[in-house]
């Protein structure tokens, strides 16, 4: 079996971050999405990757994860010219594929679960689909599953106007092989693209096996900025313990599950986990609250920061309370006039002077 992650697209929705980043090497506890995805695969046996990716961010991906040794992972990149749709990205990947069958997992999604129980089941019951659900509240927004009382799958539509139920698809598909002659026989969409919804549809009216699994487990797909940080929230929630590499001195408290990189220093400061700061990093006279990720060589300073993530290289000086944000690499913030709370979403080089 192989693994194909999605690696391309534009990551409009998360803008300015990704004006300068691909959004699937945005970090989340300060690892880069696409890592958790490859080592969900890994993690499941599945060692022969391949990774869409796109003119514009693909050699950022390459430098990201190299070669796939420190995984043990053999990758081969496979460029798609224009986002044209999923079901257009496995077209893309067959010569990859070749008669295997594969989980396709797009690179911009998290979950809370391992994939090892999915690709088992979906190897025990010789389906040509195992695609997994998740209920939720705005059902227009994502493909959309119908089944039955046994999990089979009996129709299924794209961000539908009256949606057939809430069961969305999660971002992770098992395919046999007849899934290319499936995408050969569909035509692109009204939004002009091959959708992998179309080509499940096809199996399903052909009479192929459809199974689904409703997933328990938490799913977020990090497209927008609320998104990544409450993904922040649940990875730091779930996944984090204590390590601390760096030093801390006798005037700051850390407690809770901290990560404190190398060469990272606290100085005068409160960290209150959980909570994720890089290598040489630098906390001087601040408050640094739960849920909060910190890149590495940033620099914290007299400053109050809760419930956001901020990319290597950040500058935070002098202000009161930054919540709920994200700042991009090398970002500088500093506060010269009066006291106040700041929500910020900042691209790349930034710098915001109040």
């Amino acid at each position: 079996m192989r693994g194909l992650i999605l690696s391309g697209g534009k990551g409009t929705r998360l803008r300015p971050i990704t004006h300068t980043a691909a959004k699937q090497l945005v970090p989340v506890a300060n690892k880069p999405i696409l890592h958790y995805v490859i080592e969900n695969l890994v993690q499941a046996g599945i060692r022969e990757l391949g990774i869409i990716i796109s003119p514009a961010t693909g050699e950022e991906v390459k430098q990201s994860v190299g070669n796939g040794q420190r995984w043990g992972a053999s990758l081969t990149f496979l460029p798609q010219e224009s986002p044209l749709g999923l079901a257009h990205a496995v077209k893309v990947a067959r010569s990859f594929l070749k008669d295997s069958s594969f989980v396709m997992y797009l690179g911009d999604n998290l979950i809370g679960a391992r994939i090892n129980g999915f690709v088992e089941r979906f190897l025990e019951t010789q389906s040509d689909a195992l695609i997994l659900l998740k209920e939720v509240e705005n059902p227009s927004d994502f493909g959309i599953a119908r089944v039955d009382s046994e999990g089979k799958v009996l129709a299924l539509v794209e961000k539908p106007k009256e949606p057939p139920s809430r069961l969305a698809l999660v971002g992770v598909y098992l395919f046999s092989n007849r899934i290319h002659r499936a995408i050969d026989e569909i035509v692109p969409s009204w939004r002009g693209e091959l959708e992998i919804t179309d080509a499940i549809q096809k199996l399903i009216e052909q009479g192929h096996r459809v199974e689904s699994h409703r997933l328990a487990e938490w799913w977020l797909d990090t497209g927008k900025k609320d998104d990544l940080l409450a993904a922040n929230t649940l990875v730091l929630d779930d996944w984090i313990r204590r390590e601390i590499a760096g030093k801390i001195d006798s005037e700051s408290q850390v407690t809770g599950r901290v990560v404190l990189g190398k060469d990272s220093q606290v100085i005068s400061s409160v960290i209150r986990g959980p909570v994720v700061i890089g290598k040489g990093c630098r906390i001087e006279r601040s408050f640094i609250g739960p849920f909060t990720s910190i890149g590495d060589h940033s620099l914290i300073e007299r400053s109050v920061i809760e419930h956001s993530v901020l990319l290597e290289g950040s500058r935070v000086t002098g202000v009161d309370r930054l919540e709920d944000s994200l700042i991009g690499r090398n970002a500088c913030i500093a506060r010269t006039g009066q006291r106040q709370a700041y929500r910020l979403l900042l691209g790349d080089d930034s710098v915001v002077e109040f």
